[in-house]
């Protein structure tokens, strides 16, 4: 007959069984933790041991996970505030659409607080150029993100105090552009000895590509990628609007960039009416900082610096491999001469979708006559996109480009317009088949899909080098085979 176990031995046996249970719970609480890490080998080697297992326990215990879900952080904390005697404040205002806001002015703008030892002011948007938005920084991006987020690197404030404010505080000047970091040591820095504030009132392309210190370019990388990001509203919008594509299938995102202010400030006038050509000659007078005047819209589209016509891009798709099946998401604004503009196109792919058509009007209605908000949700939409092509090299396109780069080199594909015209006019003429037209198109852009590459470097050309936000590649798993500077920009084998 068994005898009872003595009273002591329970109460061990108690304690382990609700030991053991106490172990399990902990580490399918750390599984569910896991999922929010890339991959299991980021993960403690007692953890990924546990998932290794395979058996009844471990599959049993992940059924646990859910009922930790409201432990689990939504993101990983900050990181420790970094803490330096600050030189003085720097207050930016911005200039430009969103994107040329995003990279020319923000990231760079960071970085060189970064360098000076500045106390950053969260950076005024533009509110006086041709897209009148009124948008606040808060409006688009989450203040309190980019302000945690950096915390290591810069301080950033909401606003100037009061005892710095007034002209005898304050500089207001424009950096030069495309500087490197001897000007602002040298010419900027010591201005704050006698201001406490300097206010950069124009800061487009303020910063050099190439050449810089590599803990610049991260920072630049760091500011883009990790700590702009969109308001929870915007944010929450743009994955309704990706997983409506999604659900319908792959798609492609098209910036096209046939816009009033585009055709305006390039003076590109194909595919217009004589109406339509002196309108946006009247517009690009009435900008002041747009200062070419007379433009010779053929030779500047011959150069492959006008933006396809929607009609022209119908052919050079269709000549890529696209059929009447492809999604295609327009990411752009109002498409100058409205809807019958894109008649060709829609014929060609009836699958052509826009924001305005796959939400309600209701969603939108906070965003109507705020361009910049439109704007991100165009472009949360395209580095999401199986496949994005610009017609233009603008900012967003650039910037688009390289954040997909930065996100395992998503297939972009960057036309290259000068040749793209110049088949597309022999093939008007019937001077080249439609087979030879379509084989040329593909083959000028096999090796322009967003593959990584270097950057081009031009001493003393900076304007004229490949633009860092469109390949940060000193971000990128494979910066190392870049770090000499080169004179070209062959892909990285």
């Amino acid at each position: 007959m068994l005898q009872p176990l003595p009273r002591a031995r329970l109460q061990v046996w108690f304690v382990r069984v609700c030991s053991c249970v106490l172990v399990w719970t902990c580490l399918a609480q750390l599984v569910a933790v896991g999922d929010l890490w890339h991959g299991h080998s980021r993960l403690p080697v007692a953890v990924r041991f546990f998932l290794s297992l395979g058996n009844d326990a471990a599959v049993s215990s992940l059924s646990l996970r859910h009922q930790f879900q409201d432990f689990v952080p939504a993101s990983p904390p900050y990181v420790p505030l970094r803490v330096y005697k600050s030189n003085g404040y720097l207050k930016v205002s911005c200039n430009g659409g969103l994107n040329q806001m995003r990279s020319e002015v923000i990231c760079d703008m960071v970085t060189v607080a970064r360098f000076l030892n500045l106390t950053l002011v969260v950076p005024e948007l533009d509110k006086r150029s041709f897209w009148a938005d009124t948008s606040n920084f808060g409006d688009i991006f989450d203040v309190n993100h980019f302000i945690n987020t950096l915390r290591d690197e810069v301080h950033i404030v909401k606003r100037i105090p009061k005892r710095f404010k007034g002209p005898k505080n304050m500089l207001e000047m424009p950096p030069i552009s495309w500087s490197n970091e001897n000007y602002y040591l040298r010419q900027i820095l010591p201005l704050f000895n006698k201001y406490s504030v300097i206010h950069f009132n124009k800061t487009d392309a303020r910063l050099a590509n190439n050449g810089l210190p590599l803990e610049f370019q991260k920072l630049r990388c760091h500011v883009n990628y990790q700590a702009l990001k969109f308001t929870p509203q915007i944010e929450a919008l743009g994955n309704k609007l990706i997983k409506i594509l999604q659900e319908r299938g792959s798609y492609v995102a098209l910036h096209l960039r046939y816009e009033m202010d585009m055709l305006a400030f390039s003076g590109c006038t194909r595919g217009c009416s004589v109406e339509e050509a002196n309108e946006l000659k009247r517009l690009r007078y009435a900008y002041p900082w747009w200062r070419e005047k007379e433009i010779d819209s053929v030779a500047k589209r011959l150069q492959g610096l006008c933006p396809l016509t929607p009609e022209e891009t119908s052919l050079v798709l269709q000549a890529l491999g696209f059929n009447n099946s492809t999604q295609i998401y327009v990411a752009s604004g109002e498409i100058y001469g409205s809807d019958h503009r894109l008649t060709d196109l829609r014929a060609a792919f009836p699958r052509l979708v826009r924001k305005e058509m796959l939400l309600d009007p209701e969603d939108l209605r906070q965003y109507q006559n705020h361009s910049s908000q439109m704007a991100a949700l165009d472009y949360l939409v395209s580095i999401s996109s199986d496949i994005f092509i610009p017609t233009y090299d603008g900012n967003m396109a650039k910037v688009v480009e390289g954040h997909r780069r930065y996100l395992g080199f998503r297939k972009s594909i960057v036309l290259d317009r000068r040749k793209v015209v110049e088949l597309l006019d022999l093939y008007a003429n019937k001077t080249l088949s439609w087979s030879e037209f379509t084989s040329t198109v593909q083959e000028i852009h096999k090796n322009r899909i967003g593959q990584p590459s270097c950057r081009k470097v031009l001493i003393n050309k900076p304007k004229e080098e490949d633009y860092f936000y469109a390949n940060p590649y000193e971000c990128l798993s494979n910066s190392t085979e870049c770090e000499e500077p080169s004179n070209s920009s062959d892909t990285l084998r």
